[in-house]
């Protein structure tokens, strides 16, 4: 899938950003103006999560309204497409779910969308070990339980994701590399109807971001194997790491930030990153976070596109050893 003639589109469309006279809001004031946060992804997911932690927030402290807006399809896709098309005056912002800004892209997910090219970094809202879940029918209680089921099973039990190239995707397909073990994919649209037919127990395992499933673990409808990262989650330490559970130095951990498109001016970048960590700073909006299983995680515009940057080059490597395409 190619996004060519979008692509001319914005590019002439920068051209007469640039020959234009800058907007209000690229001195900094977005008085009047409506911001939009995009979620390129259906509601109820990690993406969406963080969107709605921040924007009523991050509106007041910019001095107007912020909406959040679900734009799904694509693999994404659709929803960048709709920044990328906004002006670059700063009124259209993305939530960017880290598999998108670098796992897919790493795997030429995107199309001729290149988020290092194409987005410049505002901020990070959290940054948050995976949780690893079954359902509970299937005779499995750690993860080194489920690795030896699995290679008894060659190929016979599932997994779901939200999409090729999703952190779902590409973590599990890191961790059968890993294990040694060989797992159906069953992608999905979005996370809410994963977690429908993972609840049926069509699906036997799945790894999101704690929000959408600490809930459905406490009420047993799921079962937690282990959190991805090599120390225990501060907000389930009744959880083992996957270090505890044998694997350790997984990095798979999942983060959601804010990015503006290319073409938004130096100061009002600075204006909108400076803004989001003082929201973050908030203790409130630390612990809505932090009960739903979410580390909020502020972060500079430098050390975000950093992250980006050094995460897609570590994700091109494991695609290629473990042989993932977006195929």
């Amino acid at each position: 899938m190619t996004f060519t003639a979008p692509r001319r589109a914005l590019l002439g469309a920068g051209l007469a950003t640039l020959a234009a006279p800058r907007p209000a809001s690229a001195q900094g004031s977005f008085a009047g103006r409506t911001i939009t946060l995009v979620v390129p992804s259906p509601a109820g997911g990690g993406t969406d999560f963080s969107a709605r932690l921040v924007a009523d927030s991050f509106g007041r402290a910019l001095g107007t309204t912020m909406v959040v807006e679900n734009r799904p399809g694509g693999n994404d896709v659709v929803g960048l497409l709709s920044v990328l098309r906004a002006p670059a005056d700063g009124t259209t912002l993305l939530c960017g779910y880290c598999a998108t800004m670098t796992a897919r892209a790493a795997i030429g997910g995107l199309g001729d969308i290149v988020p290092t090219r194409d987005f410049q970094a505002v901020g990070q809202i959290t940054d948050t070990p995976q949780l690893f879940v079954t359902h509970p029918t299937v005779p499995a209680t750690t993860l080194q339980e489920f690795i030896a089921l699995a290679k008894q099973r060659p190929g016979e039990m599932t997994y779901a994701s939200a999409g090729i190239g999703s952190m779902h995707h590409m973590g599990t397909e890191y961790l059968k590399h890993r294990a040694g073990i060989d797992l159906l994919h069953v992608p999905y649209r979005g996370t809410g109807e994963t977690i429908r037919d993972l609840i049926a127990g069509r699906i036997q395992f799945y790894m999101n971001s704690p929000p959408p499933l600490t809930p459905l673990v406490r009420e047993g409808k799921l079962r937690a194997l282990c959190v991805s990262s090599d120390t225990r989650h501060p907000g389930l330490p009744e959880i083992p790491s996957a270090a505890e559970q044998g694997m350790p130095n997984l990095g798979l951990n999942v983060w959601f930030s804010v990015f503006a498109p290319r073409g938004v001016p130096a100061p009002v970048v600075r204006l909108l990153s400076e803004k989001l960590n003082e929201v973050l700073a908030d203790q409130g909006i630390r612990d809505r976070a932090f009960a739903a299983g979410a580390l909020v995680s502020p972060s500079t515009s430098e050390a975000l596109a950093d992250r980006v940057a050094r995460e897609t080059e570590s994700w091109t490597r494991i695609a290629r050893m473990a042989g993932i395409t977006a195929s």
